[in-house]
């Protein structure tokens, strides 16, 4: 295939990504617009949002799966017609259950998408030096999006409708529809008189979905159900029992969805736990701050959005420069800069509270971005540290470890909040205040356990820089 052919790939893949990644936080400012055209109750309006995420986190590594055994370029494109076409669905919704129902299907199709994006890269680019280019303008892409998402859902509630944040999906998804048929080849698939339903693994599938369908709805449902209540005390031990089980049948199978000898791999391992830092302080750090910027400082939804953009054009920069920067100074010392430069930001946006100014806050914004962009490599390091064949249930993993840590960024940080504005006394602006501060300077500490853990767990030894796809035990 030429290579002007695989770069316009990347574009698709890029793309692909670019959605999912909008539809996670696009809603979150168009919610008042919708429930006033559409006479939502309260517990119709969060599951617009929860629907999405509780699907797409619990089949990311059934979609992994699938992208492993019928191929990336079938996975990725199943997802995208499934995520379009639900997408459509959203924007022309008129009521409740067809919008929640809607945003489920999108779900559904993001967790095919997502998984077999990165693979495909890894799959186009063979070459190392490629590929970290590749994953560098992919990261980049993506973490315009989390800032994107905001701002466009607030321009188009504002000025045009809600139903424009889902219904921009169709050019977009129509657009890396052709891209992905012209750019991405087919390839024939080997091992399928193994039988396909067999090496789907069923089993698997059904516990890691049940198991992960049921973690995520104790982290989206706890602070309101409480976390003692005999609901979410149920969800988690459902979780809880599917994962001892999915272990078990693991074990049992020779062709399982996940080999539990990855996990002796210190890249991989580590991989994991540095991208599920950095989703707890990004994820958080921007629900959290769009709250602040808008309940505090008074901005619009708008321009709450459009304050987070020179955090994501920083992050997308560093996204592309970080694989420069991997290869002269080594993955274990970017990685842990990164999550250094990060906490640091946190701990100065934590000093801020009232009579605060846009121009106050952004060197700490920009310094964020710094810090997470330089985090992308992580990426290339994950799936690289399992064979080519386990690339998609490699990007499952991460996908996964990035979307429960980033909830757990949300509902962490709100708990932390929430009991410290609750022990302190003023007015309720200044107890505000002070759990909201508490809660950054402990989501800085968090994310500074990042860095003693990158040092050690994603050092490169001179025995592992010729054969990268050997599984190096921690």
């Amino acid at each position: 295939m030429k290579n002007n052919r695989r770069w316009w790939a990347l574009v698709a893949v890029a793309l692909g990504t670019f959605m999912t990644y909008l539809d996670n936080n696009v809603v979150n400012v168009a919610l008042p617009s919708i429930q006033r055209d559409l006479g939502l109750s309260i517990a119709g309006l969060e599951w617009i949002t929860s629907a999405y995420i509780l699907v797409f986190a619990g089949l990311l590594l059934a979609g992994g799966r699938v992208a492993d055994v019928l191929g990336n370029r079938p996975a990725f494109l199943s997802g995208l017609v499934i995520f379009t076409g639900a997408s459509v669905v959203a924007g022309l919704a008129d009521g409740q259950a067809l919008l929640i129902g809607a945003r489920a299907v999108q779900g559904v199709g993001a967790a095919l998408l997502a998984p077999a994006s990165l693979a495909l890269i890894q799959e186009l680019f063979p070459d190392p030096k490629e590929r970290g280019a590749a994953i560098g303008v992919w990261g980049g892409v993506g973490a315009l999006a989390l800032a994107v998402g905001p701002f466009t859902g607030g321009v188009l509630s504002e000025h045009v409708s809600w139903g424009w944040i889902f219904l921009i999906n169709l050019p977009i998804g129509v657009a890396t529809l052709a891209l992905t048929l012209f750019g991405v080849p087919r390839r024939t698939l080997g091992g399928r008189s193994a039988g396909v339903l067999r090496r789907l693994d069923p089993a698997g599938l059904a516990t890691s979905s049940t198991g992960l369908f049921a973690l995520t709805y104790a982290l989206i449902e706890g602070d309101a159900e409480g976390w003692t209540s005999p609901l979410i005390l149920g969800s988690f031990g459902v979780a809880a029992a599917a994962a001892v089980l999915f272990v078990i049948l693991q074990n049992r199978n020779a062709d399982s969805m996940v080999d539990l000898a990855f996990f002796r791999s210190r890249m991989f391992t580590g991989g994991l736990l540095a991208m599920g830092l950095w989703a707890f302080g990004v994820f958080g750090i921007y629900f959290y701050m769009a709250i602040y910027l808008q309940n505090v400082l008074g901005f619009t939804p708008t321009e709450a959005g459009a304050a987070f953009i020179p955090m994501a054009i920083i992050t997308a920069a560093g996204a592309v420069l970080a694989p420069r920067l991997e290869l002269r100074f080594g993955v274990a010392r970017v990685t842990a800069f990164g999550l250094a430069v990060m906490a640091a930001a946190i701990g100065g946006i934590a000093q801020y509270g009232e009579g605060t100014t846009y121009g106050d806050l952004l060197p700490w914004f920009l310094l964020y971005g710094v810090g997470g962009g330089l985090l992308i490599p992580l990426n290339t390091v994950v799936v690289d540290a399992l064979p080519p064949q386990r690339a998609g249930i490699a990007s499952g993993m991460l996908n996964v470890s990035r979307e429960v840590f980033g909830l757990l960024g949300v509902t962490v940080l709100g708990a932390i909040l929430t009991n410290r504005a609750n022990a302190a006394a003023g007015t309720e602006l200044h107890r505000y205040l002070e759990g909201y501060r508490f809660s950054l300077v402990v989501a800085a500490v968090l994310v500074a356990v990042g860095v003693p853990v990158s040092l050690w767990m994603l050092r490169r030894t001179p025995a592992s820089l010729p054969a990268p796809k050997v599984l190096e035990t921690v």
